[in-house]
């Protein structure tokens, strides 16, 4: 079938649309082959990275590739039978299919990430596309992927984050065409899971000689206020071979509403006569919108600017384009959002979605916002390389704020296949493709041009800092550059000259010596905290040095610990509290990650977190010891959430903080301890109140006023009896929330609750399902681990099992999984056709559950 037929126009305005597109544009996920491995080993040798690196480096565009360039073997052969080779749906990452191994590195999850693998699949071109141009376009491949269409060298591209486009045309015949992807994901090249295949979606883009470039659209709103603002789109031309035509290149502004669709309303409108469309070239439409929607926190509005580009009578590109309109400002006193201070109360997050891995799926980066914005975040870092699209569309559509993030690594290597290896031929491309496709979101409020590099070290090195920010200030002008620094020193040597916004990582004790020797640079907190803890686990007796709270490769609930080189997020409040001109925070991180697990990482990676020598040395002889136990952490600890999406004691610190005016108190540890009785057991409270008021079965264990700096309510020498533990909060001297636990008994029932109970057939959207174990009457049982077997029945299949585990060596895959504290997560995937599903649970000695879902 021609994959270009039955095209809509309508598909302009569709949700999702992430970025600035053309309106010929097709997803292209459906009904590949995929082989784990290569070819015979003189094919691996001629394809390897070096032999094509000549013909892969970008100059400017990527179009014909010049004579020479292998013809890629075998596999990129069209008459290669590949039928033996397993039929797939992309986005697809082949390392979270597993098997956990414990001799894997625990940096990077414990998963076979790494190697070599060929995607194959057949696309069909009717008569009438031959005077098209055709472009396959990957928003991210792990990694060094190379394209091949007919045999024939399309283009690739090396950074596995990177998002890109080969021109196919070239290559194609009338009828049935072959196309030949393959990556080559290097071990030892990553800190944390990198993932491995086509992990995020891949497009088929049709478009006339004349049009619109890639990513050739750019708006800003240099002038903005309640009741006026000035819109500028920036355009640019594309010509591919034609003699030179005439053209009309018309703009249209839409209201977009909530859920992307169009207004239908013309708010302003722009047109040019272009008498010769010369390739590369520019122009610039300017728009007035009265009373504008301005975009923010809280009220997401957004527009569309679609851009007709006419020869003669016929329309050749329909080209849109979604902003919003905003005015974002980092000064001296802060971050402004539309004229208004607004705290960035930010975290950082790793590009994997926990057990269904790298491999991109919006309802599941839509469940992991909605839970942060439950607890107050309004921002995210995107540590520590370019976001899959569909997060910076969801930012837009749901308000939160974007610190996008370039790279973890310049020249000098953290890894020995890392990016320090690509940096000099390919970082100048990487970060310009980076601000070209993400620039238009409204989300994205700076760009950091990269983390924790060692370049930061040493003077003669800085000119990258200074050649990174010129970059982003050429692409553009309208947002300024960061960087997410750790070595102590730059925040007072000539280093912070070279960024427009100093990022301090895990540094709150140098804030007020910066206010003071740089009073009119911003600042913020780009990486804080990084506290440690596991969900549900406590450790006695409490301490307060951050080092311990330790035991059986977990890490105590309590929120007091965190590695030598970072603070309990309570350190950070007063840094912040202190110097009130800060722009805010980016917590490390909203969610647990798989790898880098923290303290039980017995790769040594971890080391490059110290600039202190002394500091170094201890850590090193701790992971040597630590290596000989044979750790079996796969995942971080890191995280305010879980990586099954459970929230620890710590989100309801940061909420009490982030949502003031939320009625709330949260009590920790759980009650349910068995054994411990008559032994000290302290009980915390995080409030958004000022005071509270604990009891332990109705006695009054004492009133709590927050002192100054104070983030946390504690009551450290309560005895424990089993019974029920109740606190009433105050504000103002008035009562504010109250909340209670109570000692459980043995579990008795697995509850089931869902993120939601009907999906549209044929959408990727997922269902979330928590199993939760209670005893007879209701109450959760903290520290249960029975295990689950989950079934389904009618259109849907389970697509991945997990429990919060950071031990855990169990198959994400399995139907069965052991409750970890108390909680366990079912993701299930609609199979296509509208009909009832029923999801059961049965645990022995349980009574066994069901619950009904439906794809309509």
């Amino acid at each position: 079938m021609n994959l270009f037929s039955g095209l809509s126009l309508l598909c302009l305005f569709a949700v999702g649309t992430a970025t600035a597109q053309p309106s010929g544009r097709v997803k292209l996920n459906e009904g590949w082959k995929f082989y784990r491995g290569d070819a015979a080993p003189g094919d691996s040798l001629r394809l390897s990275y070096e032999r094509l690196k000549p013909f892969l480096l970008p100059a400017g565009k990527q179009s014909a590739v010049p004579d020479g360039a292998p013809d890629g073997g075998d596999f990129a052969a069209p008459e290669f039978d590949d039928s033996a080779w397993r039929t797939l749906d992309l986005p697809h990452d082949w390392g979270i299919e597993g098997p956990f191994r414990q001799e894997y590195p625990g940096e990077t999850g414990k998963l076979p990430w790494w190697g070599r693998a060929w995607y194959r699949r057949t696309i069909r071109v009717g008569d009438a596309d031959l005077g098209k141009r055709i472009f396959l376009e990957i928003d991210g491949a792990m990694s060094l992927s190379t394209v091949w269409c007919n045999g024939r060298l399309a283009g690739g591209w090396p950074y596995g984050y990177t998002s890109y486009r080969v021109d196919l045309t070239p290559c194609l015949v009338p009828g049935d065409n072959t196309l030949a992807i393959r990556l080559d994901n290097p071990p030892e090249s990553s800190r944390w899971y990198p993932g491995g295949g086509i992990y995020r979606n891949v497009w088929l883009t049709k478009s006339d000689p004349v049009g619109i470039a890639h990513w050739g659209t750019f708006v800003t709103t240099p002038h903005v206020t309640s009741d006026r603002a000035s819109v500028n789109l920036r355009i640019e031309l594309r010509n591919d071979g034609m003699e030179m035509p005439a053209a009309i290149v018309t703009t249209e502004l839409f209201a977009l509403g909530a859920d992307g669709a169009c207004s239908g309303e013309v708010l302003a409108r722009a047109e040019d006569v272009v008498d010769r469309v010369e390739d590369g070239q520019l122009l610039v439409q300017e728009f007035s919108v009265d009373n504008p929607r301005l975009w923010g926190p809280g009220h997401p509005d957004r527009y569309v600017a679609v851009t007709t580009v006419r020869c003669g009578d016929r329309v050749v590109e329909r080209y849109s384009t979604p902003f919003g309109i905003r005015r974002a400002e980092f000064t001296h006193e802060g971050f402004f959002l539309n004229g208004e201070r607004l705290m960035l109360q930010g975290v950082c997050m790793h590009h994997d979605l926990g057990a269904l891995g790298a491999a991109i799926n919006v309802s599941a980066i839509e469940r992991q916002l909605r839970i942060l914005r439950e607890m107050g975040a309004n921002a995210i870092r995107t540590a520590h390389n370019p976001p899959a699209p569909e997060l910076l569309e969801l930012c837009d559509r749901m308000g939160f704020l974007v610190l996008d993030e370039f790279t973890d690594t310049w020249r000098i290597p953290k890894k020995p296949n890392g990016y320090a290896l690509l940096f000099d031929d390919w970082g100048t491309a990487d970060l310009t493709a980076l601000i070209r496709r993400d620039r238009n979101h409204p989300s994205v409020i700076a760009w950091s041009t990269g983390n924790e590099t060692a370049e930061q070290w040493y003077p003669e090195t800085y000119d990258v800092s200074r050649e990174l920010t010129d970059l982003v200030h050429r692409e553009d002008p309208s947002r300024p550059a960061t960087f997410g620094s750790n070595y102590w020193l730059s925040a007072s040597n000539d280093f912070r000259h070279t960024v427009d916004i100093f990022g301090f990582n895990y540094k709150p004790m140098l804030y007020e010596g910066f206010c003071r020797n740089s009073p009119f640079q911003p600042f913020m907190g780009s990486e804080t905290a990084s506290c440690i803890s596991t969900r549900g686990f406590y450790v006695f007796p409490l301490s307060d040095d951050k080092s311990r709270g330790r035991a059986d490769f977990q890490v105590s609930s309590y929120d007091r610990f965190s590695p030598d080189w970072s603070t309990p997020p309570d350190t950070e409040f007063e840094g912040l509290d202190r110097n009130p001109t800060a722009a805010g925070e980016f917590v490390w991180t909203g969610f647990d990650y798989l790898g880098e697990p923290t303290p039980y990482n017995d790769d040594y990676t971890i080391l490059e977190n110290f600039s202190d020598p002394e500091a170094r040395t201890r850590a090193a002889e701790e992971l040597a010891r630590l290596g000989r136990l044979r750790i079996p952490s796969r995942s971080s600890y890191f995280g305010i959430v879980d990586l099954a999406g459970f929230p620890k004691d710590r989100y309801y610190l940061y909420q009490a903080r982030w949502r003031p005016d939320l009625p709330m108190a949260h009590i920790l540890p759980h009650w349910t301890w068995p054994g411990r009785e008559g032994e000290v057991t302290p009980v915390h409270v995080y409030t958004s109140g000022d005071a509270a008021e604990l009891f332990v079965n109705g006695r009054s264990q004492g009133l709590r006023r927050k002192g100054a700096f104070e983030y946390r309510l504690r009551w450290d020498s309560v005895r424990y009896e089993a019974g029920e533990v109740r606190v009433v909060a105050y504000r103002n001297g008035k009562p504010w929330a109250e909340n209670r636990i109570e000692t459980a008994g043995k579990a008795a029932f697995v509850e089931l609750t869902v993120d939601r109970t009907t999906v549209q057939a044929g959408s990727e959207d997922l269902f979330f399902v928590t199993a939760k174990l209670t005893d007879r009457r209701g109450r959760f049982v903290p520290q249960a681990a029975d295990r689950l077997d989950f079934s389904v029945e009618g259109p849907a299949r389970i697509v991945a099992t997990d429990n919060g585990d950071p031990t855990s060596h169990a198959s994400f895959q399995s139907p069965s999984v052991n409750a970890f504290n108390g909680l366990a997560l079912v993701v299930l995937r609609p199979t296509g056709e509208p009909g009832d599903i029923r999801l059961k649970v049965r645990s022995r000695g349980i009574r066994s559950f069901e619950l009904q879902l439906r794809v309509e």
